[in-house]
């Protein structure tokens, strides 16, 4: 299970990835269940890995950037 400092991330980020109806939670609870998922908090956004590859990067305010295609990417609330 990856250790996040919660602090360190921008408060928006925050809200939508560790409270229970934030858009970016089921993305939280996939990355603590997929011991093959990593996350890494750069500049205040989310870097996620897969196997040591980077799939996704979530911001606050910013849409999310994919960066490989991945079946996390499909938690992402569609716009």
């Amino acid at each position: 299970m990856p250790t996040i400092d919660p602090t360190n991330l921008c408060s928006h980020l925050r809200k939508k990835l560790f409270e229970t109806d934030g858009v970016y939670h089921p993305i939280w609870a996939a990355i603590q269940n997929d011991p093959e998922l990593t996350a890494a908090v750069r500049q205040r956004q989310l870097h996620i890995y897969r196997n040591s590859k980077k799939i996704l990067v979530l911001a606050g305010k910013s849409a999310p950037k994919i960066i490989r295609d991945d079946k996390i990417c499909q938690l992402l609330p569609q716009s």
